[in-house]
């Protein structure tokens, strides 16, 4: 696990990216998990909710972590139809991060951010593995994966 929490330290210095990336002993798979180990409140973490195209393409639905991303509203914003939910060897494949640790930037794909999330001044992403997370302000997670704003939550 640590070649991908290293992969994501590197990415955010390479990109000068004002972001603390944070290793636990606990897992930090479930939003309930990742809030005990950084002793935070739920409502400050996000979920990045990997989904494929009917062409291959990767599209990540960014939403808070109490919400539930919803595929037809996916497909809806980009005008598509067939988009479905990647398996852990798609998002490892995708994403170059095993599920469970999937950063909301730094790889490429479609980003589509839930307003909800834009609310929030910092937030709570997966930091490389089910054992890290990066704090990161909501502006600058959206300036690194350039993503639409769109309601996209069940």
């Amino acid at each position: 696990m640590k070649e991908f929490e290293d992969k994501l330290k590197n990415y955010i210095a390479e990109h000068n990216v004002d972001a603390e990336h944070y290793v636990f002993t606990e897992t930090c798979h479930s939003v309930e998990e990742a809030a005990a180990a950084a002793n935070a409140s739920p409502e400050y973490f996000i979920k990045s909710i990997c989904m494929i195209k009917p062409d291959g393409g990767l599209v990540v639905a960014i939403v808070k972590g109490e919400d539930r991303a919803s595929t037809s509203r996916v497909a809806k914003a980009l005008g598509i139809d067939g988009i479905r939910t990647a398996t852990p060897e798609e998002i490892l494949i995708k994403t170059g991060y095993p599920c469970g640790g999937v950063p909301a930037f730094g790889y490429d794909a479609i980003f589509l951010i839930d307003p909800k999330v834009m609310e929030m001044e910092r937030i709570f992403t997966g930091g490389g593995s089910e054992y890290s997370l990066v704090e990161i302000s909501t502006q600058d997670m959206q300036k690194l994966n350039n993503g639409q704003i769109v309601k996209i939550r069940k």
